[in-house]
């Protein structure tokens, strides 16, 4: 039997985001209600700047006063988009303290304080919901804790991160630079106008602590998460990698140890083979790959940004919540059972492709392959090149610890033969 009365939503901020869910809340109304079993109604909208024309909102409902509307008695659900901690964090937890459940798109808080939320989600018997966080519109947030709630994850790894896919797409595509490919980027709206937090990789690191923390089981903050970013990669990388059969992307990788007793969390730019499906993710767009011990190898893919897609996710989330305040329930909370520790980039075991210039005279590979095997780090291939008394060298590994491989690096920059390291890059996806 369909509800008459509306479930009523706050919508704490309108940008990019916010005016979308607002557009699709008022266009699908009808089907909304369908599919909930009961109207819903936008109640308030909080913003920052109220002059500021929003097309399609009615002008009553917004507010500058977030706190006020919570507060007013109403509310069944607050839709947060505001991103950041504060007031972000403050906002919600009062959501909780007034029955409101919470559908947010806030990555860096939940990488932040996300236990915390969910500590006061469940106290108050209310739902947090978070798939827009992490993916755009890609199902992924629901899937892993829900559809493989019976399995066992064992490594995630993926394209979280739409700006920088697209900047080292083109700069493998046209053989553009780094600085050129971000102009192309900026100019086509996929880099905010300082795009640090993209490029030096801190929006994917919150998202794989997110995922490590649903994949595993366990607590995973932001500061557990190796963090490199891809500002260093060049058109020579590149090259190197075509060599090798492969091409470059900024990974977020989440894995188990083989014991079982411990996680890494990761994001940094790495070679892949061009026979891995990763390695075709072109543009802006975004994918996961996640295997699993019962399912196997499961690909996610899709636009990881932007309003439409990001407003998908939150409409999305907003309906399972929806249904479970009609059914006086409340959907799967956080799983940290497993409490288990995140192993420091150290202990991390992958292959490696060093890049070094030396000086082109005999005995100089010797000198380095020593270095190698002293650190117990085998080698698998070089390649050198030199002319006019200079050289590169370019040695690829087999798998091997960051540590070993950082003191093989260490050593091998006291040698006189060798005038600089080029360029490190991890070897993933073999």
């Amino acid at each position: 039997m369909m509800r008459t009365r509306p479930l009523k939503v706050a919508l704490l901020g309108c940008g990019v985001v916010g005016s979308e869910v607002a557009r699709i809340m008022t266009t699908h109304a009808d089907d909304l209600t369908a599919r909930i079993g009961a109207p819903v109604e936008l109640a308030g909208v909080a913003v920052r700047r109220p002059s500021k024309v929003r097309e399609g909102i009615d002008p009553a409902l917004i507010t500058t006063d977030a706190t006020a509307l919570l507060k007013r008695g109403d509310i069944d659900v607050a839709i947060e988009v505001i991103g950041g901690i504060e007031p972000a964090r403050t906002l919600i937890t009062t959501a909780f303290e007034h029955g409101i459940s919470v559908v947010s798109a806030n990555k860096a808080l939940l990488a932040q304080d996300g236990a915390a939320l969910h500590e006061a989600a469940e106290q108050a018997g209310l739902d947090l919901y978070y798939e827009a966080a992490v993916a755009g519109a890609i199902p992924l947030v629901r899937p892993m804790r829900e559809s493989l709630a019976g399995d066992k994850i064992n490594r995630v790894m993926g394209i979280v991160n739409g700006t920088t896919n697209f900047i080292l797409d083109k700069m493998d595509s046209t053989g553009a630079g780094y600085q050129e490919a971000l102009d192309e980027a900026t100019a086509l709206g996929y880099a905010e106008a300082d795009p640090t937090a993209d490029v030096e990789g801190y929006d994917a690191a919150a998202k794989a602590a997110i995922l490590a923390g649903i994949a595993f089981h366990t607590r995973v903050r932001l500061d557990d998460v190796y963090r490199e970013g891809m500002t260093e990669v060049s058109a020579a990388d590149f090259a190197s990698a075509k060599r090798m059969g492969c091409t470059i992307k900024l990974l977020a990788i989440l894995e188990r140890a083989a014991d079982g007793q411990s996680v890494t969390a990761r994001v940094h730019p790495a070679m892949i083979p061009l026979s891995h499906p990763l390695a075709s993710v072109r543009e802006a767009y975004n994918a996961v790959f996640v295997e699993a011990e019962a399912a196997g190898r499961l690909m996610f893919y899709g636009p990881g940004a932007g309003g439409s897609p990001t407003a998908s996710a939150v409409l999305g989330d907003l309906v399972a919540v929806c249904r479970n305040k009609l059914a006086e329930a409340t959907g799967p909370g956080e799983s940290a059972y497993t409490q288990l520790p995140v192993s420091p980039m150290g202990e991390v075991v992958t292959r490696y492709h060093i890049s070094l210039d030396v000086a082109d005279k005999p005995g100089v590979l010797a000198q380095v392959a020593t270095v190698f095997s002293e650190h117990g780090v085998s080698i698998d291939t070089v390649r050198q090149q030199g002319k006019d008394g200079e050289a590169s060298l370019v040695v690829v590994t087999h798998r091997a610890a960051d540590a070993a491989l950082s003191g093989t690096v260490e050593a091998l920059r006291k040698l006189d033969t060798v005038r600089g390291v080029a360029s490190i890059m991890r070897v993933e996806g073999e």
